[in-house]
């Protein structure tokens, strides 16, 4: 199969970029069917498998994998710095005209790809491919509504509601991540800083073929926080909201004592309702302190400007050889 269409005239040039972490054993399955799936789009085309400090033998298959084929390229980080982080550097070392993300486990299948071509061809600029067989749990769903909260006030409601690991986007919205520097990376969030121009189409999605998945449920609920602090105000708007509506019911408190001594001439009795009032507003305050200090925490962060990644070897074919580089 051939994607041929009026935005591209020729053959599109392709960059596939895969974070891996714990992925030894699905990792050559996966270049195959990459490779496979590729070699009917083009005859231009890479595939970037960045390891993100992978504590197994990741690094090992990926240099093997790079001997045998000729569009894998390999970025090894110097440790652990997250998935995002990770697709940040394979994106920044990507070359061609599209360039496509998708997870290391098997579970966004490689021969989706010209799907998602098709689709992108029509004129967006980030296409997503929307599993149209996933189900999730209830705490997933909750656990992933503060990312969405934060993408739907950046990138749309329709672009929040579709996004997902496997994606599409023109080369051009690499310039989006020119400037980026510290932690607390979102590639969705920071595709929305670039365009508005967002598509989506149903592809499939396989089940996992070894191990778990490495988000937990309190790896997404902190994904939730490190978004909604790091991308939007809306925790501070919900820290304001609180506080005018613990005012309001002080007043209602105050108005109700007052009336109380007007009616009967006495106090309201019993410390176990002094002692819930204080609760409820020292609870509401250090809620919003809470929110504070994940603020500041953040800016803490990025006035010191931390490298967003720190590369330790690379795999580039252009050289012919293994380059060691500084930081990205």
């Amino acid at each position: 199969m051939k994607i041929i269409s009026s935005s591209y005239p020729e053959c599109p040039s392709i960059s596939v970029v895969v974070p891996v972490y714990r992925s030894e054993k699905t990792l050559k399955e996966l270049v195959k069917r990459l490779v496979s799936t590729l070699s009917t789009l083009t005859t231009q085309a890479e595939i970037i498998l960045v390891n993100d400090g992978s504590p197994d033998n990741s690094w090992n298959v990926i240099k093997q994998l790079s001997r045998e084929y000729k569009q894998v390229l390999g970025v090894n980080l110097s440790r652990n710095f997250g998935q995002h982080n990770a697709l940040l550097a394979g994106i920044r070392s990507s070359q061609y005209n599209l360039i496509i993300t998708l997870d290391d486990d098997l579970q966004n299948p490689p021969e989706e790809i010209p799907v998602l071509i098709s689709k992108i061809s029509e004129g967006y600029d980030v296409v997503y491919g929307v599993a149209e067989n996933r189900q999730d749990s209830l705490f997933r769903k909750w656990a992933s509504l503060g990312t969405r909260l934060a993408l739907s006030s950046i990138a749309g409601a329709s672009a929040a509601r579709y996004a997902s690991s496997y994606r599409i986007f023109h080369s051009k919205m690499k310039k989006t991540f020119e400037s980026f520097g510290g932690g607390y990376l979102s590639i969705d969030a920071v595709l929305g800083w670039g365009t508005t121009s967002f598509g989506h189409v149903a592809v499939n999605h396989e089940s996992r073929r070894e191990g778990t998945s490495n988000y937990k449920l309190s790896k997404l609920l902190l994904h939730s926080v490190t978004m909604l602090t790091g991308y939007s105000i809306i925790p501070l708007r919900i820290a304001s909201i609180v506080g005018l509506g613990f005012l309001g019911f002080g007043f209602l408190v105050l108005a109700w004592v007052i009336g109380r001594f007007v009616v009967t001439g006495g106090s309201v009795p019993g410390f176990p309702f002094l002692a819930s009032i204080v609760t409820l507003f020292s609870g509401a305050q250090l809620f919003s302190l809470g929110i504070i200090g994940e603020y500041i925490g953040r800016m803490h962060f990025r006035v010191m400007d931390r490298p967003t990644y720190i590369i330790s070897e690379t795999i580039q074919k252009k050289l012919g050889t293994q380059n060691e580089q500084a930081f990205g």
